[in-house]
């Protein structure tokens, strides 16, 4: 519950600093630029070591992994239909393809489900979420925005994206059994606390409630398949074609409804990938998903099994 008052505190903090003139314009991009290159990698080195990955563990990893595949196809699919700006698709991409899985994710699913449900969340958030953005979000940012990129220049993006490179230090730590312990894990602990205050007022100072005409299809259609087909889809290859079941499978499709990711927007805005758009996506898209996850958690308790 702290973190879920924390996350709108910390939008109205921003929506309030954007009023104040004395305040620097730009200084949402020192921001995000904050959280890409100090919170997140942070949080990596502190919990991706930690990681125990068994088979029976695949579902909440590979189930943030299957998001990103249909939101490729839905958006793409939309996209052509309604004729829509390339850089709208791709900030679509990045706020459908990605969830909440932490922010929202992880006081929800500890509400719901305990210490042993954050367990399977963190197998969603970190290799799941954290990884695809790291790598595929990349390469999306970089093929949508206005920005003319060789392959060479946008590989070399992702190799040099802080994340994916601490998430590879990250991943050695994990495989030579080497943890952040000590003084070194205080610093990171204190370093990754600041991603969800730091992350939350920059889209807080970017908020525009300007739901002008060609936004508002977007946005709605969004919404529609982050908050609603989403889970749906991993609800139906899980449950119904896999047989799946049990807190694993639950989790899996809780995280999946979880709303629009915030560092995916961050991406987005960074990138110019229409950033009104990207910024109701958070902003509508958060507070909207209280009430389609009470749905979905009463659908998952009827039809998955223990």
């Amino acid at each position: 519950m702290n973190s879920l008052v924390l996350l709108f505190v910390c939008l109205f903090i921003g929506m309030g600093l954007r009023q104040l003139k004395a305040f620097p314009e730009n200084a949402t991009d020192g921001l995000n630029a904050f959280v890409i290159y100090i919170s997140l990698p942070a949080l990596a080195l502190i919990y991706i070591p930690q990681i125990t990955l068994e088979a029976n563990l695949l579902f909440p990893v590979m189930s943030a992994w299957l998001v990103l595949a249909f939101s490729l196809v839905v958006i793409l699919f939309l996209g052509k239909l309604f004729k829509w700006e390339k850089t709208t698709v791709g900030c679509l991409l990045l706020t459908t393809g990605f969830g909440n899985t932490s922010f929202v994710g992880f006081p929800v699913v500890e509400a719901l489900y305990g210490n042993e449900g954050l367990k399977m969340a963190f197998l969603v958030d970190q290799p799941g979420s954290f990884v695809a953005l790291s790598t595929a979000g990349i390469v999306i940012a970089s093929i949508f925005s206005n920005e003319a990129l060789r392959k060479r220049d946008i590989t070399r993006r992702v190799l040099l994206f802080p994340p994916f490179i601490t998430f590879v230090i990250a991943l050695g730590m994990n495989v030579t059994g080497i943890e952040a312990t000590g003084i070194t894990l205080n610093v990171l602990e204190r370093l990754g606390a600041t991603l969800t205050p730091v992350a939350l007022i920059s889209v807080g100072m970017q908020l525009n409630f300007n739901f002008s005409k060609d936004l508002a299809v977007p946005l709605v259609a969004g919404l529609t398949y982050k908050l609603i087909l989403a889970p749906a889809i991993i609800m139906l290859i899980y449950v119904f074609l896999l047989g799946g079941s049990g807190l694993a499978v639950k989790i899996s499709v809780l995280e999946s409804a979880m709303a629009p990711m915030i560092t995916g927007s961050i991406v987005a805005i960074m990138y110019g990938l229409n950033t009104r758009l990207a910024s109701l996506m958070i902003g509508v898209g958060v507070p909207v998903s209280f009430i389609t996850l009470l749905i979905w958690y009463q659908i998952i308790e009827a039809f998955i099994v223990n």
